[in-house]
């Protein structure tokens, strides 16, 4: 899950990070993704030029992509035909999650400005899939995004193993575990009750295990 993002050009004399969390609007740059073959998890954090899952697909060579559905709590796919083209396609936008196959190693850029607004997730009951924003680099632990979010579960596809990474809360507080997190990580989180992330002034939604 070794990402950076680096800007290109503008605010030289500034930290790449204080960069993108102060001015977003000035920040050039990309956050590569290192894939393996096999299946693997990436995210689109900068305003990138992809509007169709088949263009990140054919950028990449992947053999499928996919994103989850939260309404249905399933993984809608498209998958590349050996002789050319795609058995679907679906639209994508900044700040979105998605599952990617390839069959060898290789690297995906998100490339571009940095949004001018940041993505918000309308979160379901159940299973969903997020992006650490670029703003939030202090949710450097799965915990913390789990306790922002009131999540039940916050999990990542560890591609080296090709398993889901997890932790859950503990109904009296706490987790089961830890692992790092960074800006631009796609995460799968599991909530009790639908809201939205990141909640306005700060607020996260509580999930019912985080009530009291």
């Amino acid at each position: 899950m070794k990402k950076f993002i680096l800007p290109l050009m503008v605010l030289l004399f500034v930290g790449s990070l204080f960069a993108v969390e102060s001015a977003p609007s000035e920040v050039v740059g990309y956050v590569k993704y290192d894939l393996l073959a096999g299946n693997n998890t990436i995210a689109l954090p900068m305003d990138q030029p992809y509007e169709l899952a088949s263009e990140i697909g054919d950028a990449i060579g992947a053999t499928t992509v996919a994103y989850f559905n939260a309404s249905t709590q399933v993984w809608e796919r498209i998958d590349a035909f050996p002789w050319g083209g795609w058995s679907g396609d679906f639209n994508v936008t900044n700040g979105q999650a998605l599952w990617i196959s390839i069959d060898a190693e290789a690297s995906f850029y998100s490339l571009g400005n940095m949004p001018e607004t940041l993505p918000v997730y309308n979160l379901l009951a159940g299973n969903n899939m997020i992006m650490v924003p670029l703003n939030r680099s202090d949710l450097n632990l799965a915990s913390l995004v789990g306790n922002d979010i009131g999540a039940t579960t916050v999990a990542y596809f560890n591609s080296s193993t090709q398993i889901w990474e997890r932790i859950d809360a503990f109904p009296w507080g706490g987790w089961s575990g830890d692992f790092d997190t960074a800006i631009g990580d796609p995460l799968w989180v599991s909530t009790d009750i639908a809201g939205t992330w990141p909640a306005p002034a700060g607020r996260a939604i509580q999930s019912k295990s985080a009530k009291k």
